[in-house]
């Protein structure tokens, strides 16, 4: 799919993509209260890097898992435990606490995220933010479906009158987008956008901005399972998607910036502006200030 080729659903899926959106969503109506009921729980796997995961990570991905797979008969990708590959076939791809940090402390963006995805590309997107109330999803032709009712396609906007979110940013980072890169970008977005908002969790940015809430956002990292479901919505509400050089978003992007038509494409110019990411990195041995 190229950046402004308007979304359809493929042909070759197993089932009608409207009949497996309604299962999907009982499915996650199901877990919500096992989700509320659970929020404060601690961090039970250190996967390193100051990330974790948490007993109900665990006993979600286990149950919609099965759940989904037993109801559909398409197998799951999961963040936990894995499952099939992304870019081939026809594969649910599940994230059952995105924003785990979040939840672990009761700040309340937090939720689940799936995502049917064939030949690599999403096909519908479901995002569950229980601890808000938000049930956020589509098919990738439209619309966006929030608590049950249709919202309007994304209109036009300009930066300077857009809200935005960020991604995670710690000025000692390294890796694909260091540090640096990702506060330079902050300085420049700061003198040109009406208001900027972090809120932990890429799955939540994302859906807020299908929905209308936000007008961009852009996060740093390549997980499926964190974009998959936010690209078909920002897709289905007739938003612009990217990784952070301006390439059509697919299953092996690096990263996601999303938006509406006007406010994405200038946001992702600031970045295309910094240059290469590479760049920001300190020389070896240099200790930050």
């Amino acid at each position: 799919m190229t950046v402004n080729e308007s979304p359809r659903v493929p042909s070759g899926l197993p089932d009608d993509p409207r009949r497996l959106l309604a299962v999907a969503s009982g499915l996650l109506d199901g877990v919500v209260e096992h989700f509320r009921s659970n929020v404060g729980a601690p961090g039970k796997i250190d996967k390193g890097g100051h990330d974790f995961a948490t007993q109900v990570d665990l006993e979600l991905e286990r149950r919609l898992g099965d759940s989904l797979l037993e109801r559909t008969g398409i197998p799951v990708h999961g963040e936990e435990f894995g499952g099939p590959r992304l870019d081939t076939g026809t594969v649910w791809v599940l994230d059952p606490v995105d924003g785990t940090y979040n939840y672990s402390v009761g700040l309340p963006m937090a939720g689940v995220l799936l995502s049917l995805i064939h030949e690599g590309v999403p096909v519908l997107g479901l995002t569950w933010l229980p601890l808000v109330g938000q049930r956020i999803a589509a098919t990738v032709d439209g619309p966006v479906i929030c608590n049950g009712a249709p919202l309007p396609p994304l209109g036009p906007r300009g930066l300077a009158d857009s809200v935005i979110a960020l991604g995670a940013l710690n000025i000692e980072g390294r890796g694909r987008y260091p540090g640096r890169y990702r506060i330079a970008a902050l300085g420049e977005l700061s003198r040109r956008v009406s208001r900027m908002r972090m809120h932990g969790s890429t799955g939540a940015d994302l859906a807020f901005t299908a929905a209308g809430v936000l007008d961009a956002a852009v996060g740093f990292g390549d997980h499926p399972w964190d974009n998959a479901a936010g690209v078909a919505l920002v897709r289905a509400a007739g938003g612009v998607v990217t990784d952070l050089a301006g390439r059509a978003w697919d299953i092996n992007s690096p990263s996601v910036v999303v938006g509406a038509p006007g406010a994405q494409q200038e946001m992702l110019q600031v970045f295309l502006d910094l240059g290469d990411p590479e760049d920001f990195l300190p020389e070896p041995g240099e200790v930050f200030p």
